[in-house]
């Protein structure tokens, strides 16, 4: 799943777990980045509990990882359950080493729609989680958080100990979970990571609803012959990180020294800046390999959303140094399997594109 040769760091932390496996809560299992760290956990022989309501996840994400892996499925055990109830993340919490929560309502534009259950997820949900890991004796949690807590910061790009005002619900309670986070390990010992996540992409991310985030959206827009809308004149840019470097990320932080590698919150992203435009292109690019008409499609422009940030491009130095995180994989590389995985995967039962052919994108 992950091309991994060329960094020592993951290459032996992979080993070392292969050779004395754990106990892993993986919340949001069934969701984009969740199911893929399932996959990676099984694929090192670990034990992994999942939790999810699948209010945004899909049993299917789980059933793709149990047809190429059958014989890990009895090392995994599906809890379904919402973070909002104690009693839940107490049982999933029971006999856990580390916990991994990505469980969350991830979205800008729904915060703004409906602030109050984002709210009740993301924060209500999260101290949940915190107490029950708490309770257990969990060695360690690693948390998502995400890069809409620098809010209107002008910097660029974006060094961890300098953020601005937040610009949305979704932003604010990612900043309040990285206040809880480090009172639990100040105030009981509860070792904890956050990692800041940019804009993370790959197979499994749905491309269907309103909030989908724009490469899938994109992906399953060119391959219906139907329109992308780009919001603002599209000079925007964002910091894309393929799941496989969010995946490589979360063990490492899992696994990492204590001191001073816990109580922070690190950067987990490419370190490159591609504006929505420059996006565009090479989405349109992979696709033309698939359906060659594509090359031509143009988007179209619209007003910017209320809550987005302009310029988005992370600083890594710091989870580099104290994680030994190192990008694996390139936003080409990553488009190219993500490209691949929609055209001919299975999305809902069925592929987004019913089309043959091959990506432009180099993916080895």
């Amino acid at each position: 799943m992950i091309n991994v040769a060329s960094y020592s760091p993951y290459t032996r932390l992979r080993e070392h777990l292969a050779a004395d496996p754990r106990v892993w809560l993986v919340t949001g299992a069934a969701g984009f980045i969740g199911s893929h760290l399932v996959q990676e956990l099984l694929t090192l022989g670990q034990v992994v509990v999942g939790l999810d309501d699948f209010s945004t996840g899909h049993q299917r994400n789980l059933d793709d990882i149990f047809r190429a892996r059958p014989e890990a499925e009895h090392r995994f055990r599906l809890i379904e359950g919402d973070i909002r109830d104690a009693a839940t993340c107490r049982d999933a919490c029971a006999g856990v080493d580390f916990v991994l929560h990505q469980a969350a309502l991830a979205s800008v534009p729904r915060s703004i729609h409906d602030p109050i259950t984002t709210h009740a997820v993301n924060v209500e949900g999260f101290l949940n989680v915190l107490l029950a890991a708490r309770d257990a004796g969990v060695r360690r949690v690693v948390y998502a958080s995400s890069s809409a807590v620098y809010g209107d910061i002008a910097d660029s790009p974006n060094v961890e100990d300098r953020v601005g005002r937040v610009l949305s619900p979704y932003a604010a309670s990612k900043a309040s979970d990285e206040l809880f986070a480090i009172a639990f390990q100040r105030a009981y010992g509860l070792e904890t990571v956050g990692l800041r996540y940019f804009n993370v992409f790959g197979p499994r991310q749905d491309p269907s609803g309103a909030y989908a985030a724009v490469i899938p959206r994109w992906i399953g827009a060119l391959l219906a012959d139907e329109p992308c809308a780009v919001y603002g004149d599209g000079q925007a840019s964002r910091d894309f990180i393929s799941v496989a470097n969010a995946v490589q990320a979360n063990l490492l932080a899992a696994a990492s020294a204590p001191a001073p590698a816990t109580g922070e919150v690190y950067n987990i992203a490419g370190g490159r800046e591609t504006s929505l435009n420059e996006l565009f292109r090479m989405i349109r690019l992979g696709l033309a390999g698939y359906q060659p008409h594509v090359a031509t499609s143009r988007p179209t422009y619209t007003a910017p959303r209320a809550g987005d940030i302009r310029r988005s491009v992370a600083n890594i130095t710091k989870a580099r140094r104290l994680l030994g995180y190192e990008p694996s994989q390139s936003v080409e590389q990553g488009l190219g399997l993500a490209i691949e995985w929609y055209v001919t995967g299975d999305v809902a039962g069925t592929p987004v594109g019913s089309v043959t052919g091959t990506s432009s994108f180099s993916t080895r």
